[in-house]
C-alpha cells in the first residue's frame, strides 16, 4: 500500500517525497514546532526513527532545526517548501482515507481491527524475537 501511495506522489511530480513524511508534516502543521522526542510521541515511533526521518525531511528542505531550551533538544519547524505542499498533502490524505475505507468494505473483517490486533501481538512479542525462536543459523558465525 505504501508503494502505491509513493506512486501517487510520483504521478504528482513529487517522486522525492516519501509517504512516511506525511505524519510528521501533518503534526507540525497542526501543532507547530516540536522537539524530535515530541514528534516521535505524536507519530508513534521511537526517538531514533523520528530522528532519522527528520534528517531526511531536513535534507529535502521540508524542515529546519533550531536549538531548544535544553542544549540536547532540537526543535523542528516546517519550511515554506513544506507549507506549500500542505494543500496537496491534505487532499492526498483525504483521498487515501476514502480509498482505505472502500478497500476495508471489501474485506471480510475490519482492516483497522486487524492492524490493532497485529500491533498488540507485536508489542507482546516483537517480530525479531519470533524470528529468533525459529532461527537455525549459527549466531557466532562472523
Amino acid at each position: 500500500m505504501e508503494a502505491d501511495i509513493a506512486r501517487v506522489y510520483t504521478d504528482a511530480g513529487l517522486g522525492w517525497y516519501r509517504p512516511r513524511f506525511s505524519a510528521y508534516v501533518r503534526v507540525l502543521a497542526a501543532e507547530g514546532p516540536r522537539s524530535i522526542r515530541g514528534l516521535a510521541t505524536a507519530v508513534g515511533v521511537t526517538h531514533s526513527a523520528a530522528s532519522q526521518t527528520v534528517a531526511q525531511l531536513r535534507r529535502d528542505g521540508l524542515v529546519t532545526m533550531e536549538p531548544g531550551a535544553d542544549a540536547r533538544q532540537r526543535i523542528v519547524r516546517l519550511t515554506p517548501r513544506a507549507e506549500d505542499l500542505l494543500p496537496f498533502l491534505d487532499a492526498e490524505w483525504r483521498a487515501t482515507a476514502a480509498a482505505a475505507a472502500t478497500l476495508e468494505a471489501e474485506l471480510p473483517y475490519p482492516l483497522g481491527a486487524l492492524l490493532t490486533a497485529l500491533e498488540a501481538a507485536l508489542d507482546r512479542t516483537p517480530l525479531r524475537d519470533r524470528i529468533a525462536e525459529h532461527a537455525t543459523w549459527d549466531t557466532a558465525a562472523g
